[in-house]
C-alpha cells in the first residue's frame, strides 16, 4: 500500500449499512463496521455517494423471487451496494494508473453477490473497475450513472464482456441503431432514462413509454413519441418497430412481440420471457445481456456525461444513515432516474 493518508493508518472502523438478515428495508442497519482491507491491484475509495439499484432490494429480501437453486448464499453480516462515487484514498502497490486524490466513480464487483459492499464510508474496489468521475457532473449525478448506464449501453452499443451469461446459451448481440424505430418501455427509470439519451445519440427515432408525469422530462430528453401507458397500451398502437428494450422485463414483456417487425429485437432487462416458439414464428430476436463492471466502459462513458450529451436523473437523495428510506422510496415505484445515497 502507498500513500495512503495518515488519518486512516490506524482507523479500523467506519460506518456502513449492514444486514443481518434477509427481509425488507427495516433489516437494514447503519452501524460500525471494519474497515476494508486494500489488496494488491485495488484502490480504496472515501465513498461521498452510493447509487441505489434493484439488485440492492433483491439481495435484501434474499432474491425470493428467483428459484430456490438461483438464490444466492451469503454470510451475514452483509453490506450492499455498488454504485459509487469518490476519492481514493489509497492505492496498492501494483497499481499505477490512479493516485490518491483522483476523484473515481465505479460498479464495485459486479456480479459477485454480497462482495460489492458500498453502502459504507469506505470500499476497496478493483483498479480495473474504476473511471475518473466525469469533472463537469457531482458526486451524486456519478455514483447515479454506473449500473444503469453501462446496463442501457451493454444492451444498446458494446456488451464490452466475455463473461457468459447465466440466462441464455448466446452471447447478447447489440444491433446498429441508427435510422431505426426503438421503443423504450419504462422510459423514465434508472436504465431507461440513459437508454432513450443513448438511442437517440445513436440516430434512432425514440418511443418513450411511461407514465404522463414523466412526459416532459422524457420529451427534453429527446424522445421523438411518447406514449402514456396509463391511457393506452403500447402494444396497440405502435407496430414495424426494430428494437424494443422493455427495462421492465417479467411475464408481460412478450406483449412486444406484436409491435415488432420480422427481423426486430427485443431485449428484455428482467426475467421472465416465455414466448419463445411465438418469437421464432415472427422471426423476432430476444436477446439479455448480464451487465458487468468495466472501469474501460466508464472511462468512455465519462466524456459522454462530461459534455452532457447523456445527463443523468435524480429522483431523491438520503443520507446513508436513511438507507432505510431510500429502499421504502424504491418500494413505492414510479422513480424518475436514480435514488442515492449521500456520504458525509
Amino acid at each position: 500500500m502507498k500513500n495512503i493518508a495518515d488519518k486512516n493508518e490506524s482507523r479500523q472502523m467506519m460506518k456502513a449499512v449492514r444486514l443481518h438478515e434477509f427481509g425488507g428495508p427495516e433489516v437494514l442497519c447503519y452501524e460500525d463496521a471494519p474497515m476494508p482491507e486494500l489488496n494488491a491491484g485495488e484502490v480504496l475509495v472515501c465513498v461521498h455517494a452510493v447509487g441505489v439499484n434493484p439488485p440492492d432490494w433483491y439481495l435484501r429480501d434474499g432474491y425470493r423471487s428467483l428459484p430456490p437453486e438461483w438464490q444466492p448464499q451469503v454470510s451475514f453480516p452483509l453490506i450492499l451496494g455498488t454504485d459509487i462515487s469518490g476519492v481514493i484514498e489509497a492505492v496498492a502497490d501494483d497499481v499505477t494508473d490512479f493516485s490518491v486524490g483522483n476523484e473515481v466513480y465505479s460498479m464495485v464487483r459486479f456480479f459477485s453477490v454480497g462482495e460489492s459492499k458500498a453502502y459504507a464510508e469506505y470500499v476497496t474496489v478493483p483498479a480495473s473497475q474504476v473511471a475518473l468521475k466525469p469533472a463537469s457532473i457531482d458526486h451524486i449525478q456519478a455514483a447515479a450513472a454506473p449500473m444503469s448506464l453501462l446496463t442501457a449501453w451493454q444492451y444498446l452499443v458494446e456488451v464490452g464482456h466475455n463473461e457468459p451469461n447465466p440466462f441464455q446459451a448466446n452471447k447478447h448481440q447489440p444491433v446498429p441503431l441508427a435510422g431505426k424505430k426503438v421503443l423504450i418501455n419504462g422510459a423514465a427509470g434508472g436504465v431507461g432514462h440513459f437508454a432513450v439519451q443513448i438511442a437517440k445519440l445513436k440516430g434512432a427515432h425514440v418511443i418513450a413509454v411511461a407514465s404522463g408525469k414523466h412526459e416532459t422530462l422524457l420529451r427534453n430528453l429527446g424522445v421523438d413519441e411518447f406514449i402514456d401507458y396509463t391511457k393506452v397500451a403500447p402494444e396497440e398502437v405502435v407496430h414495424d418497430l426494430d428494437v424494443v428494450l422493455d427495462t421492465l422485463g417479467g411475464p408481460a414483456t412478450g406483449r412486444f412481440l406484436r409491435t415488432l417487425k420480422r427481423g426486430g429485437a427485443l431485449f428484455p432487462v428482467y426475467l421472465g420471457f416465455s414466448d419463445a416458439e411465438e418469437a421464432e414464428k415472427l422471426g423476432i430476436t430476444v436477446s439479455s445481456a448480464q451487465v458487468r463492471s468495466s472501469g474501460v466502459q466508464l472511462a468512455e462513458l465519462a466524456g459522454l456525461l462530461n459534455d452532457g450529451r447523456i445527463r443523468v436523473v435524480i429522483d431523491s437523495t438520503y443520507p446513508l444513515a436513511d438507507a432505510r428510506k431510500a429502499h421504502e422510496r424504491a418500494a413505492q415505484g414510479h422513480i424518475q432516474g436514480k435514488i442515492v445515497l449521500t456520504v458525509d
